[in-house]
């Protein structure tokens, strides 16, 4: 009876509002959230300045990071990612070194490299110089969009993968260069399968920017810390830099749809209102495209396969040339990069890392004061113990919400929906402010350390994340299935049960792997509320001994890829298990 009700949508809106309503009041009567407001401080010049002001300026510089590393990112990803397919094989090997290593370490340590160790390897002169030329800033910059590229470089890779071996057979057979083949059959194809992951990869830029506040580039992030320092306004600043990355989200995924309705194939009878916007946004590049166009076409063949145009047949006849001299210049630039490499691997102080070695694996354990977590357990082990146990909290909390998701009955699916949304829309390290310093603190007035503060809000956002591969993974099970289960008698929770989630974990378990891997380097980022992870272990060992950046954080990033690449590695095995019909594409 009460199931039958709840199956019209005016008594699933019902009770939703009743939800609404039921939180209203306990924080308004039952909780007495005692908070005075003040929205006039972005608005009103104090005594500090105008916070309004110090919020747009922060916000220009979130916006001016994105859109220049974003470009670094999709050059990268391009070059490395057809550099991924080459049948040359120091090109290829070189491609997969730079995506291995960037993918498999943390962004913060990386910045913390570029910044604080790379100076190091210049002469002192030169060294000031770089630091005279906004220096933080385009190490941020550069260092976002150099660890965006790397999974771009994949996403890239994978979607021209993708297109199936026949095509590419059919194209060669009827005439088409490796040039055509790449412009009229491969690109377009591949960018309808990699636009949607690019999305995603352009949204996680933006709010992986917030992290350049740690090497002191004034973003937004900074910018809502600096109000709170300055006015104590701790609801107001969140709230408002929650709202703005919020907002930045919504806007990038509004582009990312409109480039990938572009892109779709439809007849012209069932062309969208959304279709013709992007049609008249793309009007200026369909021009530059026809143009080049025309370009290719004068450089073709002439009709009757007898004559060639002049510059045809000069690049023609230098093209084996030429790409014989690119591959003799790149052996020897390789060469020259290997060099260097092995002879600043022979300038290190080995003795500083091995002394310190044992910090940046346990921290002080077991001779930690009452005040540390665990008898001072840190440094590489906190990192990993953080890592378990917030993905295995988060694995429940995705598999419930992710089933929520799902469902046909709004009072289950819109919370659901807003809680994954608004979590995916705001950067980890805003999470884990909100978890520390409002929602633990203010709102539950627990007094718990930073470290099972910094656990729960990685579980809660990792959670959000999960819920997405396992509605990802429940929608990929055949209809039918469920109607057979529905049909034999099984009721909603034994059709998840028997059926639907063994089949969808199944499928899940290489994105469940490699979130566990995204967990823990993300462990990184409690290094702002103090916990001692191993990247706060190696700032605390580099303020120690000073003058040895590059041996501290290049001990750091090995420590963090090793542990990534093996789980990485066990990932690939895993989908390769459970995919085994892959061929991989030659270029």
């Amino acid at each position: 009876m009460i199931k039958r009700y709840f199956e019209k949508v005016w008594v699933q809106n019902l009770a939703l509002l009743a939800m609404v309503g039921a939180l209203t009041y306990y924080f308004t009567f039952i909780f007495e959230f005692k908070y005075d407001f003040d929205w006039a401080v972005f608005f009103v010049e104090g005594q500090y300045g105008h916070m309004g002001d110090l919020m747009v300026n922060g916000l220009n510089s979130t916006i001016t990071i994105t859109l220049y590393s974003a470009v670094i990112a999709l050059a990268f990803g391009t070059i490395f990612g057809l550099a991924r397919l080459s049948s040359f094989k120091p090109v290829y090997w070189l491609a997969t070194c730079y995506v291995e290593l960037f993918r498999n370490t943390p962004l913060l340590i990386q910045l913390f490299f570029w910044n604080f160790a790379l100076p190091y390897a210049f002469p002192e002169e030169i060294r000031f110089k770089l630091f005279e030329m906004d220096f933080e800033f385009w190490c941020a910059t550069i260092g976002c969009g150099i660890f965006t590229g790397a999974f771009m470089a994949e996403i890239i890779r994978a979607g021209i993968q993708s297109i199936p071996k026949g095509l590419l057979e059919a194209s060669y057979s009827s005439g088409l260069s490796f040039t055509q083949t790449l412009r009229k059959v491969i690109l377009p194809l591949a960018f309808r399968e990699i636009i949607p992951p690019l999305g995603s990869e352009f949204l996680n830029n933006m709010k992986n920017t917030s992290l350049a506040m740690t090497i002191g580039v004034t973003e937004l992030f900074w910018s809502m810390q600096e109000v709170l320092s300055l006015t104590y306004r701790t609801f107001e600043s969140f709230i408002v830099a929650t709202a703005i990355y919020v907002m930045l989200s919504l806007i990038i995924a509004c582009i990312m749809n409109i480039v990938n309705e572009r892109l779709k194939i439809m007849p012209r009878d069932r062309i969208t209102v959304l279709r013709r916007i992007a049609d008249t946004l793309f009007l200026p590049v369909d021009i530059i495209g026809n143009g080049l166009e025309y370009v290719f076409w004068y450089l073709r063949k002439s009709p009757d396969q007898k004559t060639v145009s002049p510059i045809a047949r000069i690049l023609k006849s230098s093209t084996k040339a030429l790409i014989l001299g690119a591959k003799v210049i790149f052996l020897a630039a390789l060469a020259y990069l290997l060099f260097m490499l092995g002879t600043a691997l022979t300038h290190f102080n080995y003795e500083i890392i091995w002394a310190n070695l044992p910090a940046l694996l346990i921290w002080r354990f077991p001779n930690g004061d009452s005040s540390e977590f665990f008898m001072g357990l840190g440094g590489l082990s906190g990192s990993l113990l953080m890592a378990i146990i917030s993905i295995t909290g988060s694995f429940f909390i995705g598999l419930i919400i992710g089933m929520g998701r799902t469902a046909r009955n709004n009072a289950i699916k819109i919370p659901c929906t807003l809680y994954i949304e608004l979590v995916r829309g705001v950067p980890l390290v805003l999470v884990i402010l909100w978890f520390y310093q409002v929602i633990l603190d203010f709102v539950f007035k627990l007094e718990i350390h930073a470290f099972w503060a910094g656990t729960i809000a990685l579980t809660f956002f990792f959670g959000a994340y999960i819920a997405e591969t396992v509605r990802g993974g429940i929608e990929n099970i055949p209809a039918g299935q469920v109607e057979a289960a529905k049909a034999s008698g099984l009721s909603y929770f034994q059709t998840m049960r028997k059926i639907v989630l063994p089949q969808a974990l199944k499928q899940m378990l290489p994105a469940l792997v490699g979130m566990f891997i995204a967990a823990f380097k993300d462990t990184a980022l409690v290094y702002i509320i103090g916990v001692m992870d191993l990247t706060r272990a190696a700032y605390a060992v580099n303020n120690r001994t000073m003058i040895y950046p590059f041996e501290i954080y290049t001990t750091v990033i090995v420590l963090y890829f090793i542990f990534s690449y093996v789980m990485s590695l066990y990932a690939k095995r895993l989908e390769r298990k459970l995919s085994p019909e892959s061929v991989r594409i030659s270029m």
